[in-house]
């Protein structure tokens, strides 16, 4: 897993020589992710909800865990959905720019680290075939596959599978979006069963598209399941959030 990455590294270190990239936060030449980005960068407020990971006033869990506990054992965000993060994400997810997944990848690494997970597998959210053929890849995959070789974990886009097209999240209020994706995901009981894995998109909102991977998972065997994103979108954003 090492060597693939000094590759990869390598091999994106090569093509900024050649096509010296734009900051996909601030539009800067000659960097992918340019330092002052990196420093303006906004931390979720502590405390978090323990298993859902929103920003609670008070340690412990959010009334909505305390109510129902969702079928993930825990979801956790690296930033808030805001800045130049919202505009990386925008940048992956509809100018493809493919090289900035490797890069926030090895940022996302740092943060995982501190959650000392026990992961068996690193699954994306998957893409349906409609937005798939849109944009030619999907963006969670893209982010899902560095980091899996430089946590040392295994990668499978075959694990969980996208049942049926949904409408696109943004705008839907919180009873639409579970509705939404109820059901749209499938996951593959030889692939998932016994094991602890690790399911990650881009931004977490009401984390029912995260909840529903869970559902699939938890129905195929899955030991345990964690969620990651690289961000999180908080109550003042709404649903109007890519």
């Amino acid at each position: 897993m090492a060597g693939k990455q000094r590759f990869n590294r390598f091999l994106w270190a090569g093509l900024d020589w050649f096509f010296p990239p734009i900051c996909a936060g601030c539009g800067k030449p000659g960097y992918r992710w340019c330092p002052n980005c990196r420093s303006s960068l906004q931390l979720l407020p502590v405390p978090i909800c323990k298993i859902c990971g929103q920003p609670i006033s008070n340690e412990g869990l959010c009334k909505s865990c305390s109510d129902s506990q969702p079928s993930y054992d825990e979801l956790r965000s690296w930033l808030v959905f805001e800045g130049p993060i919202r505009q990386a994400l925008i940048s992956i997810k509809y100018h493809r720019n493919v090289s900035l997944g490797d890069t926030l990848a090895h940022f996302l690494a740092l943060f995982t680290q501190d959650l000392s997970w026990e992961i068996d597998l690193l699954v994306p959210v998957p893409s349906g075939w409609k937005r798939i053929k849109e944009r030619g890849y999907n963006q969670a995959a893209l982010i899902a596959r560095p980091l899996s070789e430089l946590m040392g974990w295994h990668y499978s886009a075959k694990t969980l599978l996208r049942e049926r097209e949904t409408r696109s999240q943004v705008g839907l209020s919180l009873t639409e979006r579970k509705q939404n994706v109820n059901g749209a995901f499938r996951a593959n009981k030889d692939l998932a069963a016994g094991k602890n894995i690790l399911v990650l998109d881009d931004v977490a909102t009401t984390g029912s598209t995260l909840e529903a991977c869970a559902d699939s998972l938890r129905e195929a065997g899955a030991k345990k399941v964690y969620a990651l994103t690289l961000a999180r979108a908080l109550p003042h954003h709404g649903f109007q959030i890519v």
